[in-house]
């Protein structure tokens, strides 16, 4: 009988201890290379003096490569940091082209993962966003240049899952918002907000050491 109790409390503490060790032996960082695709807001506040009405700016949609790069701390918990290189989007008012600008978009998540060793694993995310935006060129006939902030700090929310392919390599889809903006400027002084709060879309492939 002593036997049997024995033999049932090691089976007991395998069942607790495969998970934990199936995803240390899969390592704890995982990188992911994705094609995103930048869906704006496209809302912007009236300019009266202009006579430009609201949301009448709006940035243009993108698609772009991106690498991630995931540590896990804890068995369900992960940091997500998100880099790109600058991306150039044309800028419209009221449908015509004024100009373009760059934006640099790093963006920080601290992760939740439901199932970190299921073949389907789903996840949340919140975090941090600070953009960088540069070579701002934006021309109004009539008015003249205008200028953007040069960072954006805002909040990121994400859900998404990985999809075991094999060993070690997952197909990832992901979807983020994010909330951006920028003031705009003319003369130095802010005429208008631009509210981007960009939808991001991404899907890709993981590798996890």
């Amino acid at each position: 009988m002593r036997s049997i109790r024995s033999m049932l409390s090691l089976l007991a503490m395998v069942a607790l201890v495969a998970p934990v060790a199936a995803q240390s032996a899969e390592g704890p960082w995982l990188v992911r290379v994705r094609a995103l695709s930048l869906t704006p807001a496209d809302k912007s506040d009236a300019i009266p003096s202009l006579s430009v009405p609201e949301d009448a700016i709006t940035v243009s949609s993108k698609i772009f490569p991106e690498l991630d790069i995931s540590y896990f701390f804890a068995t369900n918990f992960a940091a997500e940091l998100v880099l790109t290189y600058p991306q150039k989007h044309d800028v419209e008012l009221n449908g015509a082209k004024i100009g373009t600008f760059k934006h640099l978009p790093p963006t920080l998540m601290l992760q939740y993962h439901f199932l970190p060793t299921g073949s389907v694993r789903p996840y949340v995310g919140a975090g941090v966003n600070f953009t960088l935006i540069s070579d701002v060129a934006l021309l109004v006939p009539g008015v003249g240049a205008l200028d953007l902030d040069d960072s954006s700090i805002g909040g990121a929310a994400q859900v998404g899952a990985d999809v075991r392919l094999s060993p070690g390599f997952f197909l990832n889809f992901d979807v983020k918002k994010v909330i951006l903006g920028s003031d705009v400027l003319a003369g130095g002084s802010a005429v208008s907000k631009v509210k981007v709060d960009p939808w991001l879309l991404s899907v890709g492939i993981g590798r996890r050491f």
